[in-house]
């Protein structure tokens, strides 16, 4: 009788046939006919006889039943280092016959150009030296088919070819067909009426496909991505108090014509909620909860916000804490009235579970270390665990923009009132090299060479460094930021910088500046930060000599004698036997500018602070929310300057209908002297299309009113600004092109110059109310009086337009487009009508 079994390729099982002479009974092996020394080996050329007869455990008594038999033949078959196994019965004896896998030789990849060979040969199981399978083959292929539909190519065809060498070894080759990215074809919407397709698709993160997909990936297909955009999309409704909202699924589909995928997200709104109450409720005795009320975000009347509600029991969970309550738990409860539309929310805090972190274990940070990621923890080990001070750690952490990936999960302690904190990171590169260009009306060409690394050294510290030139700015700075001081959440900076701006259509002088500047920043709340700063820079001015050549003071001796047709009238001097045309006739720059040239660098040191009030939903691309910006600077903490200058910016964004967002702009500054020293002009306030739209840079406020000069713009020590901006998309065209058009009004004035207006040296002395000469008595030699000195427009004109604009969130960076159109101005104002700006980094 013969027992035969035969295994071949990949099969994990083992097919037990036994013949007999009539061909249909199976007969078993007797359970005392064989020991494991009885087991011969043949076949094998690499692997040992012990070995293979390991695989064979005997039964009681020592001696190999049938079980242990298919066991043992299981065990060889799933070794992976057979290609054939089979067992026979020979004279009283179990034979094992097989033939061994080969060995590979090399592993190789062709046609990948999109993937390298590194990250190939690390994702699949096939190794060099070691043995060849054809099913570990087949799943390696599968497995790099699958590395290039994460990155969106879904069209990939992935090959092996097995290439036989001498000695039993074979040469592995992946032969790739990568095919051409497979995006997403269109993004559809289904059950939504409160929000257009187009407002959704600024919630998600997936983007259709269009000509300039290339510079970005968000538009290839992710099925992790379009799983993580349905909670996108429930969080926003959730937020603008849609509390019965359901986003029922997420489909996707193939479409072979348009070679690319079709989403489409099903979305059941149900009704808006407004809430009706807020109340506070306790089981802890000295605790009060009305004391809470301040810490919550949810106001009576307002429109239900899920998200607001997250943070007030955020809020007052570690305000307990705070208080000695440290296992308190905030459990909010909401109660909807259908018919109303209206929930009744009740907070209630109690004691919960006392539970304590053991541990904390940080793991992937191969890079960042361990206490960059632990100080952003308000607890450690032995606290009380607290979930909110783990969610609020979870999101610093994501924010610091380190890792890919940011998980806190929590395990079991060595008892039940022990947990331990995992925090699972994914690292990702945090360096960035870019070559930035851009172009706009009032700084010409503009390119930019700037390296940085928001995790230097791995210690969470940021630097970087910038080199810019153009063609009317250059310069360079070095930046350092240290965010936690001495262990303390407080941000220590430091700014280095040289500034150049050259002479242009909009002034006729130009600047030298270079300084450098401490600040420390601190954060009080999520929405609210304060800066305080120090800042040193000398700044010296440059102008061409026919520009600066005034003098109507034959006492000085510094320049050459150049006098005005008044002080050659008034003493007889006859202009013609001068050498000169006498002050301004041939064209000076304004008094003030040639008083800073003549006094040199000038040395600037202040201190000053900054407080910004930010509850923007969106800081690149705000629909809805607040910014405001205060800034104060005091001048004279030494140095040679001394002023005190004050500024506002406060931005309110509302959404109205249809997509169209409303923008308020409200601006505004002082500059005031101190200590009896004389403001410079190039400390006001200058003011063009930054204040009013449709006005030339420095086109607006008081003005040098001599003809003859070069009119500079003399700025002022006070202004105002108001806009009103609608913002609107344009529907007919696809979301992914970023383009939305704008209609506004702007109103503003600056005025008040309160820089020099005499200069003695030069013998050019102010004289109120005199009129400047006009071109015609002054070619004809006639007296013009005695404007000597600065004469300027130094009235509070309004000034008004109106206007179009183009907006596009290019992938070149934010570009803008403006024409506006003067409707109030001063008599010496000048007007731009069109202004362009904008640039990248790539």
């Amino acid at each position: 009788m013969m027992l035969g079994m035969r295994v071949r390729g990949a099969l994990l099982g083992a097919l037990i046939m036994v013949a007999a002479p009539m061909g249909s009974a199976l007969v078993s092996v007797p359970a005392s006919a064989q020991t494991v020394a009885s087991i011969s080996v043949e076949g094998n050329r690499r692997v040992e006889v012990e070995t293979i007869r390991s695989y064979f455990k005997p039964g009681p008594g020592g001696r190999l039943g049938q079980a242990q038999i298919d066991d043992g033949l299981k065990a060889l078959i799933e070794t992976g280092l057979f290609q054939d196994v089979r067992i026979n019965q020979v004279g009283g004896r179990l034979v094992v016959t097989v033939v061994e896998n080969a060995v590979i030789g090399r592993i190789a990849f062709e046609g990948n150009k999109k993937v390298k060979d590194e990250q190939l040969s690390a994702e699949i199981q096939s190794k060099p030296r070691g043995t060849f399978s054809r099913p570990m083959v087949q799943s390696d292929a599968q497995r790099i088919t699958e590395i290039y539909r994460r990155s969106g190519r879904y069209d990939v065809r992935v090959t092996p070819e097995i290439i036989e060498q001498p000695n039993n070894r074979v040469d592995l080759i992946f032969t790739v067909t990568e095919g051409t990215k497979t995006g997403i074809k269109s993004i559809e919407f289904v059950g939504n009426v409160a929000y257009s397709a187009y407002r959704l698709k600024d919630v998600i993160k997936t983007r259709e496909s269009n000509l300039l997909s290339f510079l970005g990936g968000a538009d290839v297909y992710d099925p992790d991505r379009v799983e993580a955009d349905r909670d996108l999309i429930r969080r926003f409704y959730l937020k603008n108090g849609y509390a019965d909202v359901q986003v029922v699924a997420a489909l996707t589909e193939y479409d072979p014509e348009k070679k690319g995928f079709l989403v489409t997200f099903k979305i059941d709104e149900g009704q808006q909620y407004r809430v009706a109450s807020v109340d506070f409720q306790t089981s802890i005795a000295t605790l009060d909860a009305a004391s809470m009320r301040s810490f919550s975000r949810v106001n009576v009347g307002s429109v239900y916000n899920a998200e607001a509600l997250e943070k007030s029991v955020e809020e007052m969970q570690i305000e307990a804490s705070r208080r000695g309550y440290a296992f308190a738990v905030v459990r909010p409860r909401g109660d909807r009235n259908f018919e109303a539309h209206t929930v009744s929310i009740v907070f209630a805090v109690d004691e919960g579970p006392r539970t304590y972190i053991e541990r904390i274990n940080v793991r992937g940070n191969t890079r960042t270390r361990d206490y960059v990621i632990r100080r952003e923890f308000d607890l450690s080990e032995g606290d009380a665990y607290n979930r909110a001070l783990v969610d609020r750690a979870e999101r610093r952490l994501k924010n610091l923009d380190f890792f890919k990936s940011v998980k806190i999960l929590t395990e079991p302690g060595s008892s039940t009132d022990r947990v331990i904190l995992i925090v699972d990171l994914e690292e990702k590169s945090t360096g960035d090299f870019s070559v930035s260009g851009g172009y706009s009306t009032t700084d010409g060409a503009l390119a930019e060479v700037s390296i940085s690394e928001r995790n230097f050294l791995g210690r969470g510290l940021y630097a970087k460094a910038a080199v810019t030139y153009g063609q009317y700015a250059r310069g360079g700075s070095l930046s350092f930021v240290e965010p936690y001081l001495l262990d303390y959440r407080v941000a220590l900076g430091l700014d280095l910088f040289y500034r150049e701006q050259l002479a242009n259509s909009y002034i006729s002088y130009g600047t030298k500046t270079a300084g450098f500047s401490p600040r420390l920043g601190f954060t009080l709340r999520e929405d609210l930060a304060l800066q305080l700063r120090y800042s040193i820079y000398q700044q010296e001015i440059s102008l061409p000599n026919n520009l600066a050549n005034c003098n109507n003071n034959p006492a000085n001796s510094l320049l050459a004698f150049n006098p005005s047709p008044a002080f050659a009238n008034a003493n007889g001097i006859d202009l013609t036997s001068t050498n000169g045309l006498g002050c301004y006739f041939d064209g000076e720059a304004s008094l003030p500018i040639r008083r800073e040239l003549q006094s040199g660098k000038a040395l600037t040191s202040s201190v000053g602070y900054s407080l910004n009030y930010n509850t923007l939903d969106n800081n690149k691309n705000p629909t809805d929310g607040l910014l405001v910006d205060w800034k104060q600077d005091f001048a004279g903490v030494g140095g040679d300057v001394k002023y005190i200058k004050s500024a506002i910016d406060a931005k309110y964004y509302s959404p109205l209908v249809a997509d169209i967002v409303g923008l308020i702009h409200l601006q505004g500054g002082m500059l005031n002297q101190f200590g009896g020293s004389e403001l410079r002009m190039l400390d006001h306030f200058q003011m063009g299309p930054n204040l009013v739209r449709g006005f030339a840079p420095n086109g607006i406020g008081p003005r040098d009113l001599n003809p003859f000069g070069t009119r500079d713009a003399l700025g002022g020590t006070k202004y105002w600004g108001a806009s009103f901006e609608l913002q609107m998309p344009f529907w007919f065209l696809p979301k992914e092109v970023g383009l939305k058009g704008s209609v506004y009004a702007d109103a503003g004035g600056l005025f008040d110059y309160k820089g020099p207006t005499s200069w003695a040296q030069t013998g050019e002395v102010n004289v109120p109310g005199c009129v400047p000469p006009t071109q015609a008595t002054a070619t004809t030699n006639a007296n013009p009086g005695t404007c000597l000195g600065l004469q300027y427009d130094n009235g509070n004109v309004v000034r008004t337009s109106v206007g179009v604009g183009l907006i596009w969130a290019s992938p070149f960076g934010p570009l803008r487009f403006d024409y506006a159109v003067p409707l109030t101005k001063g008599q010496f104002d000048r007007v731009q009508e069109f202004k362009f700006g904008g640039g990248t980094s790539f």
